[in-house]
C-alpha cells in the first residue's frame, strides 16, 4: 500500500530501524526513507562487536549488506546525533544545528549501558560495553594492562572477560549473586558455566559486589575495592551491570515514558504517528505472559521492525504476537539455547527433568505442569536443537513423554545423536519408570528434520 511524499524518518541504525526501513521500503515505494545514527553510517551486527576485538573479524565484515545497498534500495542514511526531538512541529534537532522534518517517526534508539553511581566510575580505563564506540575505546583502554575486573554477572560480562582471556589479560569477574547468572539460569546450569568460566583461568568471584573504583593521580582506575574489603588491582573496569533503554533526551518532552518508550501492542506511542520499537520500547501491558515489557533480544527487535513496517504499509495493522520465548547465547566454548518458560526458582505445580553428561559440559532441562506433564520450556547447553522443533511442542502442548520419545529429531548436530540422546532417554526411563523408545521415523525424514 503506497502513500506517496510520506517521510518517514527512523533514530537508531540497529536490527530494529534496519528491519524496519527495508520492510517498508519492500511494501512502499514511493516513500521517504531516512535512518539517523550518531554511532555509525552503516548498519552492523552488534553481536560480532566482541569478534573484532579478539582477531576474528573486522569491522567491515560485521555489515551484512553492501554500502552500496543503501542507495539503491533509496534509503537515506545520515550521520548525526540527535539532540531535540520537537514533536509538536514535527522536527528533529541535530547536534550540527542542522533541522530535520518528519511525518512519521520511529524511535529505535536501543539500550546504553547502565551505572549505579560508584565512586570512581567515571575514571579513564571504567567503561560498559555496547557501542562501536565503546569497542574503540576498550582497545585503548586494555593496551598493556596486567590486570582487568569485570563487574557484572550476565551475558555482557562473560563476553567481556573471554574477549580479554583472548589477549592474554588476567581477568577477575566479580559477580554479586551465588552463581553466575542466576536471576536466569537454574542451580545446576549456573553451577556448570561457574566451573566453564574458572577452567578458562578467570577469576571468578561470586557473592562479591564493587563498593568502589579508585583512581590514581591522573585518573585512571588503578584499583576497586569489593564488599568483602579486598583491594584488587587492575588498569582496567568492565561495568557490565546490564543496560537500560536509550531514552535520556526525550525524558523532558510529552513523550510518555517509564523505563524505556511506552508502547501498545501496535508499537504506538501516546504521540500520533511517532512509534517506539527494540530495546528502548515498553510494552504497557507484556505482550505475552512470559514476556517481559522491555525485550532487549536481537531476534524480538527483528521482529519489531517486521510488525511495525506491516502496519505502517499494509493498511491492515496487525498487533505484535512474538511467539513461543527464544534465546540463545555462548559461555566461552558452550553453545545455550532456552525455549519457552524456564524459571531459576519453581513451585510444586512444576516438574523439572536434568541431564547432565559425565564431564558436566553438556545438559539438558525440561520443566513441565505436574498435573498433565505438559512441556513448559527447555534449556540446552552444548546441544544445538532445531528451533522449529520446540516452538511447535511447546506452542502445542506436548506431553514430556513425547517430546523425549522424539528428542533425536530436534536434534541439530548428527554427530550428537548417538551418545547424549540415548544417555538422556536412558535416564528418563530410570528416574520415571517409563520404556520409552525414540519414535521411529523414516531415513529422509530424519535426514531433512522433519518438523512434524
Amino acid at each position: 500500500m503506497s502513500k506517496a511524499g510520506r517521510k518517514i524518518v527512523i533514530i537508531g541504525n540497529g536490527i530494529s530501524g534496519i528491519t524496519c526501513a527495508r520492510n517498508i521500503r519492500k511494501s512502499d515505494d514511493q516513500a521517504e526513507i531516512l535512518v539517523i545514527s550518531g554511532e555509525t553510517e552503516h548498519f552492523f551486527s552488534r553481536t560480532a562487536l566482541m569478534y573484532i576485538y579478539m582477531g576474528h573479524m573486522k569491522y567491515e565484515h560485521t555489515k551484512p549488506y553492501e554500502d552500496w545497498f543503501w542507495e539503491e534500495n533509496r534509503i537515506g542514511l545520515l550521520k548525526a546525533w540527535i539532540e531535540v526531538v520537537d514533536f509538536g512541529n514535527k522536527k528533529l534537532l541535530c547536534h550540527n544545528g542542522n533541522s530535520i522534518a518528519y511525518d512519521i517517526l520511529v524511535m529505535a534508539t536501543g539500550s546504553a549501558p547502565n551505572k549505579f553511581g560508584w565512586a570512581g566510575q567515571d575514571l579513564q580505563g571504567v567503561q560498559g560495553l555496547y557501542s562501536i564506540q565503546d569497542l574503540e575505546m576498550m582497545e585503548e583502554n586494555t593496551q598493556n594492562i596486567q590486570r582487568a575486573v569485570v563487574v557484572g554477572g550476565g551475558l555482557i560480562g562473560i563476553e567481556m572477560a573471554e574477549m580479554l582471556a583472548s589477549r592474554n589479560i588476567p581477568v577477575t569477574f566479580l559477580v554479586r549473586e551465588k552463581n553466575f547468572w542466576d536471576n536466569v539460569l537454574p542451580l545446576e546450569e549456573a553451577e556448570l558455566i561457574n566451573r566453564h568460566i574458572k577452567e578458562h583461568h578467570i577469576d571468578l568471584r561470586l557473592e562479591t559486589e564493587l563498593n568502589e573504583i579508585i583512581g590514581d593521580k591522573v585518573n585512571r582506575v588503578k584499583g576497586v575495592k569489593t564488599n568483602k574489603g579486598e583491594t584488587i588491582e587492575c588498569q582496567f573496569v568492565g561495568l557490565t551491570v546490564g543496560v537500560s533503554p536509550n531514552i535520556s533526551f526525550f525524558r523532558d518532552t510529552k513523550l510518555a515514558i517509564n523505563r524505556g518508550i511506552l508502547i501498545d501492542e501496535y508499537f504506538r506511542t501516546n504521540i500520533p504517528s511517532v512509534y517506539a520499537i527494540g530495546d528502548c520500547a515498553e510494552f504497557k501491558e507484556a505482550p505475552a505472559p512470559d514476556r517481559k515489557n522491555i525485550e532487549q533480544v536481537w531476534y524480538t527487535g527483528r521482529m519489531h521492525g517486521e510488525t511495525l513496517a506491516h502496519n505502517l504499509t499494509s493498511g491492515k495493522p496487525q498487533p505484535y504476537k512474538p511467539g513461543i520465548w527464544f534465546n540463545s547465547a555462548k559461555f566461552f566454548d558452550i553453545e545455550y539455547q532456552t525455549y519457552g518458560w524456564v524459571p531459576p526458582v519453581w513451585d510444586s505445580k512444576l516438574g523439572s527433568f536434568y541431564w547432565e553428561d559425565k564431564r558436566g559440559k553438556i545438559c539438558l532441562r525440561f520443566i513441565y505442569e505436574n498435573s498433565n506433564k505438559k512441556i513448559m520450556g527447555v534449556n540446552a547447553f552444548g546441544f544445538r536443537l532445531r528451533h522449529e522443533f520446540f516452538d511447535k511442542a511447546i506452542s502445542e502442548g506436548w506431553l514430556l513423554d513425547k517430546v523425549i520419545s522424539n528428542l533425536d529429531r530436534a536434534n541439530f548436530n548428527p554427530e550428537f545423536y548417538k551418545p547424549y540422546h540415548k544417555a538422556v532417554l536412558e535416564q528418563y526411563n530410570k528416574e520415571k519408570g517409563t520404556n520409552l523408545q525414540f519414535a521411529k521415523v523414516p531415513f529422509l525424514k530424519r535426514l531433512i528434520g522433519s518438523r512434524t
